[in-house]
């Protein structure tokens, strides 16, 4: 092989490598803001320290739960021990070798210790002055206040904040919407996620005596299933999707099982347009399989324009 093909083939194994790493890296890190987000919005209630600020500096502090420090002690925000802190402690070099960094007994308690830490500090007094909004105010003067050390660490929380949207969490939630969110176990959970998708309300419509909702631009089946505490395949199996497959904008998905026929009432369909089984098959809420045994035709045969698909009966021979 030409030295000049060699060059090209590994600047573009290289060039996969990185983005198989970013599109990893951003897996995990949706994955752990799905997971205690709800967290950091009750926080900013209790507070007033923006919901996105906090996610931020979760996600950056304990390297998105993965860090020794999160893993073994719950210390999701890297905070160190100081000459007020009377709980547990574990060592670590940072800065300085073997420093002393607090240790929790859940996650819960180094997010409510987090806050408690930027309201009792004087340092830290004059960011409440901000706008629970103001996500870039918020995040220049934690770096001014001297949290960190690392000198664009405002830019990188601001980074994260507007990459993963994370500005919707600091709206205002109503007294339902947090008491809804009391309730919803953060640990065991089917999904590892949340029950509940605090980016959005969403409306649960009923076909066929069925929950459906329609998909919104952004949206996947990995974010709907975690809203709806559902598995990634279930909702595969409940729409008839190969594994892979993502929704589009506007479509209609099942959240239960479709069944084996249409509602009373709608005995058939006639295409009137360039419409697939498949579409036939969210329209009516029935079952892919069964619809095709139901009229005859083979898996993955085209109905033609003109032909009678029948919902409840099957075709005659």
């Amino acid at each position: 092989m030409p030295i000049m093909y060699k060059k090209r083939l590994f600047v573009f194994i290289a060039l996969l490598n990185v983005a198989f790493i970013t599109w990893s890296q951003n897996d995990v890190r949706q994955k752990y803001i799905l997971k205690y987000q709800v967290l950091a919005i009750k926080e900013m209630s209790r507070s007033g320290v923006p919901a996105s600020i906090t996610m931020a500096q979760a996600c950056l502090e304990s390297g998105d739960g993965k860090s020794e420090l999160a893993s073994l002690s719950n210390n999701h925000f890297g905070i160190k021990c100081k000459s007020n802190w009377t709980g547990k402690k574990v060592y670590y070099d940072d800065d300085e070798r073997n420093e002393c960094f607090r240790s929790y007994n859940s996650v819960e308690a180094s997010y409510k210790d987090h806050t408690d830490f930027l309201m009792q500090n004087f340092r830290y007094s004059t960011l409440f002055e901000l706008k629970h909004t103001d996500y870039k105010s918020w995040a220049k003067g934690l770096k001014k206040a001297g949290y960190a050390t690392d000198p664009h660490y405002d830019k990188r929380l601001i980074t994260i904040i507007e990459e993963f949207e994370l500005y919707n969490l600091d709206r205002k939630w109503s007294t339902q919407e947090l008491t809804n969110f009391e309730t919803v176990s953060l640990n065991n959970n089917k999904t590892g996620g949340l029950v509940i998708n605090p980016y959005q309300t969403r409306n649960v419509e009923i076909r066929n005596r069925l929950k459906t909702v329609v998909v919104r631009k952004g949206d996947s089946f990995e974010t709907i299933a975690q809203e709806f505490g559902l598995e990634n395949w279930e909702l595969y199996r409940f729409n008839d999707y190969p594994r892979g497959f993502q929704p589009q904008a506007n479509e209609i998905l099942y959240i239960q099982a479709k069944k084996r026929k249409a509602a009373k009432g709608t005995p058939n369909h006639t295409l009137i347009q360039d419409e697939s089984m498949h579409f036939i098959s969210q329209l009516y809420g029935i079952k892919l399989r069964p619809l095709y045994k139901r009229n005859k035709m083979k898996f993955g045969e085209v109905p033609q324009l003109g032909q009678v698909i029948y919902l409840r009966k099957k075709r005659n021979k």
